[in-house]
């Protein structure tokens, strides 16, 4: 499912910390089938700021901390379970240990899915310590980047110091090295964005790591993401917003008495 090769042959830059972008990482129809089943159900939105940085988004599990199976495995589709399970190999980790020059095979991760809606953001901040290494992939098909959502490489905590920015377009992806200074966000995506930025986070952590995205004893009641839908949906929705509002005017004449 993932082309290894294509991350192991890759190397990290040095300007602003340890880092690499990595493109094309799936064939065509492997592509074209994690778009299209882009994984809907079990989200909880996540908004707040934590001292450092304010963030807004959806989140799901697709790998719990230290699981050696898919999270709600019955609700993906085969595409999104071969992207699990490939995750879950020990061929992606030694890909990434060659990669990055950290020792990853025997290390927890912990993977998830999101939905950035109008408006969604993730400020500027440097990962916990617990968090060793973090590699982004990104899943719209298409993606502008004047709507936002792209993550950026900071050189400090300030969006006026950005060095790359990285549009979320399937097969792209990001791998982040955690250091003091390894800066980085997601740009707020615009109010009028027709389709949710779309990410998933595969992060490496210390042994005997929390998982701070989903602690325990949390309780928080999961929803299917419902705030964009398929082009077919938006043409739907802009359909009956149309016939209301001629309804909507018939009724005005109606009443004025023309």
């Amino acid at each position: 499912m993932i082309d290894l090769q294509r991350i192991a042959a890759n190397s990290l830059a040095t300007d602003p910390y340890n880092w690499a972008f990595i493109d094309r990482l799936f064939a065509p129809a492997d592509a074209a089938a994690l778009v299209q089943t882009y994984p809907r159900d079990h989200f909880k939105t996540v908004k707040g700021y934590d001292g450092e940085k304010g963030y807004e988004y959806e989140a799901r599990s697709l790998i719990s901390m230290g699981a050696d199976v898919a999270s709600y495995a019955q609700t993906l589709s085969p595409a999104w379970r071969a992207l699990a399970g490939a995750l879950m190999s020990p061929g992606y980790r030694k890909a990434m240990s060659e990669l990055t020059g950290v020792e990853l095979e025997s290390l927890p991760i912990e993977v998830n899915i999101f939905h950035y809606g109008r408006s969604a953001w993730l400020g500027p901040h440097v990962d916990l310590e617990d968090k060793l290494v973090t590699h982004v992939f990104y899943f719209n098909e298409t993606w502008d980047e004047s709507d936002g959502g792209c993550l950026a490489i900071l050189r400090g905590g300030d969006m006026a110091e950005t060095v790359k920015i990285i549009p979320p377009v399937i097969g792209n992806s990001a791998v982040l090295v955690r250091s003091t200074n390894s800066w980085h966000a997601v740009t707020r995506v615009r109010d009028d964005c027709r389709i949710s930025r779309r990410s998933m986070a595969v992060t490496f952590y210390r042994p005997g790591s929390f998982s701070t995205m989903w602690r325990e004893g949390d309780n928080t009641p999961l929803h299917d993401y419902t705030g964009e839908h398929s082009a077919i949906g938006r043409r739907l929705r802009s359909l009956f917003s149309h016939k209301r509002h001629k309804r909507h005017r018939r009724h005005k004449k109606e009443l004025a008495g023309e």
